[in-house]
C-alpha cells in the first residue's frame, strides 16, 4: 500500500521520504495539486504505483537556471508538462489580450508560467543538463506533436518535439505509455532507441527502418502551401484510432523525421478504476495555503470523473486527437468509492457538483463493433445524422446517478459536464431525460447548440438546428409536467469558419424571436489540432478539401459577436453597420421584428426577463421566464 502523502517538492521532503535521488523530476506549469483531475497528479501516482520515485517542480522561474535544479538530477528522466491547459490558452483571450488571472496558480496570480511553457521549460533543462532524457506530455505537447498552426503568432510551427529539444512525446492521456517509457529507461535502453511504444512521438534520421509508414507532406511544403497542410491534417484525423491508425512520418530539413506511433489502446474499466484508486491527497500542496490556495480546486473538489473519450465529433474540439473517440468508463463501484471519500471531507455540504467527463451522457461505446474494428474513418457517429449502428443507451449512467443520489449525506447530484442533446433526444426511453430534469439540474441546463444555421453547424460538426429544437421543446414539456421552472441556457459561438454576416444576422433573428440575449458569447478560438483551426488557417475543410469562408478581420468578428448581443446599447453602432453591410436594413426600424431603432430615433432596450439577468429565476406568473419565452417558438 502506497503511503498517503504529497510527492516531494524540495530536497528536504525527498530525504524525509527516504529518497536520495529521484527517478523522475516532473516540471509542471500548474501549481501542484494532488487530485485525479490534474494530469500531473495521475502520471506521478501511476509511476509511483509501478515502483518509481517522482518529485515535482511547479512553475519554476524560467529566467533562473537554478530553478530547475532544486531536486537534483533525476536517475531516469525529466518529465515536462505546461499544465492542465495549453499555456497560450491559459494566458490569452481569443482577442490575444492577457487574462487577468490564472486559476491553476496559487492565489490566482497570472504570469507564473511562460508562453509556450513546454518548450521553455524543456530548453531550460537541456541548457543545464545536456544529456538527460526529456519526456514531454500533457495537452500542450499532445496537440502540437506534429507541424501545426499557431494562432497567437499567426505562424506555421514545427513539431514541438523539435522546438523543445525533448527526446519523446507521450501524447494522449499517457498512463500506459509513461510506464512503458519508464520501464525501458530503467532496463538500460537509450532514449534514442525507444521507438517502439504506442502513444509516443520520436525523432529519427532513418525512416527506412519503419514498418509500413504513412508519409505526410514534408514541413517545408506545408509551410509554403496551405493546401498541403490541410491534406496532412486530413490524414492525421483518419489515424487517431488505436485499431486502425498507422505510423505517421513528417520530414524536416537536414534529413530529420518526426515519427508518430499509433495511439495506445483505450483503457479498460479495471485500468481506469486502478488509476482513480491511487492515494491522491485530493487537494493542493499545503505550501500554497498562505496565498489562499489554488482556485481551480473549487471546480473539481466535489466532482466525479466517470468517463473519457468522446464520439461527438465537434470540429472545434481537440478531444479526437487527445482522448480519442472511444468511450472509456470507470465502474460504479469505483465512482461510489470516490464519492464516499468526498462525503467525508469537512467542506462537503451535500452537493456532488458533477458526474461526467468530456460528454457526461456517454457511458457506452458508440457501436458494438467499435472495440474490435475501431471507429469509422469515413464518418462520424452523430453528425450529420446519427449512424444506423449507433448504440443509444442511458441506462448505465442513470443507474449510477440513482446510486449516488441515494448515498447517505448526499443532498443533490448535479450534472455540469456537457450533455450531448442530439444523443439524448435519440433515446427512445426517456427515463434519463426525465430524471435529469427532476434531479440533476441546478436551476439551469447549459447545452451547446453553438449556432442555428445548418451550413455553419455542418462546418462545426454539430447536428442541424431542428435537432436542438426537438430537444428544447421536450425539455420545456418535461419542466411543465413536473411543475419546475428551470432554464435552458444555450452556448453560442460567433465567427466560426463558414459563418458570414448573413448567418450572424439569422442567429440574431432567432434570438429575437426567443426573447433571449446571452450574457456571454464565445468567439471561435483557433487552438492546435482541431478541424476548425485548420479551416481557419487554410480556408479549406481538411476532411473534404472544399473551400470554407473564414472571418479573420477583427472588425467583422466584432460585428458578428455584437449581433448575438444586439440588445446591448454598447453594441448599437456595430449592429447597425453589420445590418447595412449584410443588406438587412429592414431590421432597423420601429416594428417588432426590428433589431434596433434608427440612429435618430430613441433606442430602447427590449425589457425581457432574460435581457437583464439570464440566470435569475422569477416565479411570479406575471413575469416572463426563459422557459415560457422558449415556448413561443
Amino acid at each position: 500500500m502506497l503511503e498517503n502523502t504529497f510527492l516531494p517538492i524540495t530536497k528536504e521532503e525527498c530525504l524525509s521520504q527516504g529518497i536520495t535521488q529521484l527517478d523522475f523530476v516532473y516540471v509542471i506549469g500548474d501549481a501542484y495539486v494532488d487530485h485525479p483531475s490534474f494530469g500531473h497528479a495521475i502520471i506521478s501516482r501511476v509511476l509511483q504505483a509501478h515502483g518509481y520515485t517522482v518529485g515535482i517542480i511547479s512553475q519554476p522561474d524560467w529566467k533562473d537556471d537554478k530553478s530547475i535544479t532544486i531536486l537534483g538530477k533525476p536517475r531516469l528522466a525529466f518529465l515536462v508538462s505546461s499544465g492542465n491547459m495549453d499555456s497560450m490558452v491559459n494566458h490569452y483571450f481569443v482577442s490575444k489580450k492577457h487574462r487577468p488571472n490564472d486559476a491553476y496558480t496559487p492565489g490566482g496570480e497570472p504570469y507564473k508560467r511562460p508562453d509556450h511553457a513546454t518548450v521553455v521549460y524543456s530548453n531550460l533543462i537541456r541548457k543545464v543538463y545536456k544529456d538527460i532524457p526529456i519526456i514531454i506530455g500533457g495537452i500542450e505537447a499532445s496537440l502540437r506533436r506534429l507541424a501545426h498552426y499557431d494562432y497567437w503568432s499567426d505562424s506555421f510551427k514545427r513539431s514541438i518535439l523539435l522546438d523543445s529539444q525533448a527526446d519523446l512525446i507521450s501524447y494522449g492521456m499517457g498512463e500506459r505509455s509513461i510506464v512503458e517509457i519508464a520501464d525501458a529507461l530503467n532496463s538500460g535502453i537509450r532514449v534514442s532507441d525507444i521507438t517502439f511504444i504506442r502513444g509516443t512521438v520520436f525523432k529519427t534520421k532513418h525512416p527506412e527502418e519503419l514498418c509500413d509508414p504513412i508519409m505526410l507532406p514534408d514541413y517545408d511544403s506545408m509551410k509554403e502551401n496551405k493546401e498541403r497542410y490541410a491534406e496532412s491534417f486530413g490524414i492525421q484525423y483518419r489515424n487517431t484510432d488505436a485499431v486502425k491508425a498507422g505510423i505517421l512520418v513528417e520530414k524536416y530539413q537536414n534529413n530529420q523525421y518526426v515519427v508518430q506511433n499509433p495511439p495506445q489502446p483505450p483503457l479498460t474499466t479495471q485500468e481506469m478504476d486502478d488509476i482513480y484508486d491511487l492515494p491522491y491527497m485530493r487537494t493542493y500542496h499545503p505550501s500554497y495555503e498562505e496565498k489562499g490556495g489554488v482556485p481551480a480546486i473549487r471546480e473539481i473538489q466535489f466532482s466525479l470523473t466517470s468517463n473519457r473519450g468522446c464520439f461527438g465529433g465537434c470540429n472545434f474540439c481537440a478531444l479526437t486527437f487527445h482522448q480519442g473517440r472511444t468511450i472509456q468508463t470507470r465502474s460504479h463501484e469505483s465512482i461510489i468509492k470516490e464519492a464516499e471519500k468526498i462525503i467525508k471531507e469537512p467542506a462537503f455540504k451535500g452537493y456532488i457538483h458533477d458526474v461526467g467527463g468530456p460528454t457526461a451522457n456517454f457511458r457506452t461505446p458508440s457501436c458494438k463493433e467499435q472495440l474490435q474494428r475501431g471507429v469509422c474513418t469515413n464518418r462520424q457517429c452523430l453528425v450529420p445524422s446519427p449512424c444506423k449502428n449507433l448504440n443509444v443507451d442511458h441506462s448505465d449512467y442513470l443507474s449510477l446517478l440513482r446510486k449516488l443520489r441515494n448515498l447517505p449525506g448526499v443532498k443533490k447530484v448535479f450534472i455540469r459536464s456537457g450533455i450531448r442533446f442530439d444523443y439524448l433526444i435519440e433515446d427512445k426511453d426517456d427515463s434519463f431525460f426525465r430524471e435529469l430534469v427532476q434531479y440533476h439540474i441546478s436551476g439551469q441546463l447549459k447545452v451547446a447548440p453553438e449556432h442555428i444555421c445548418d451550413e455553419v453547424l455542418k462546418n462545426m460538426g454539430k447536428p442541424s438546428n431542428d435537432v436542438y429544437e426537438r430537444f428544447r421543446k421536450k425539455y420545456i414539456k418535461l419542466n411543465d409536467e413536473y411543475g419546475l421552472n428551470q432554464y435552458i441556457v444555450p452556448y453560442l459561438m460567433s465567427s466560426h469558419p463558414g459563418s458570414t454576416l448573413k448567418e450572424a444576422v439569422a442567429l440574431a433573428e432567432y434570438l429575437r424571436d426567443l426573447g433571449y440575449m446571452p450574457q456571454q458569447v464565445q468567439d471561435f478560438y483557433p487552438t492546435p489540432s482541431t478541424v476548425s483551426t485548420v479551416m481557419y488557417y487554410t480556408g479549406l475543410n481538411p476532411i473534404t478539401l472544399k473551400p470554407v469562408y473564414v472571418c479573420r478581420n477583427p472588425h467583422e468578428k466584432a460585428m458578428q459577436r455584437a449581433l448575438i448581443q444586439y440588445r446591448n446599447p454598447q453594441n448599437r453602432q456595430l449592429v447597425e453597420e453589420a445590418l447595412i453591410k449584410a443588406g438587412r436594413e429592414d431590421l432597423i426600424g420601429f416594428s417588432k421584428n426590428c433589431l434596433i431603432r434608427p440612429q435618430n430615433g430613441k433606442f430602447e432596450k427590449r425589457k425581457t426577463e432574460n435581457s437583464v439577468k439570464p440566470q435569475g429565476r422569477k416565479k411570479s406568473p406575471k413575469k416572463k421566464t426563459i422557459r415560457n419565452i422558449h415556448k413561443k417558438k
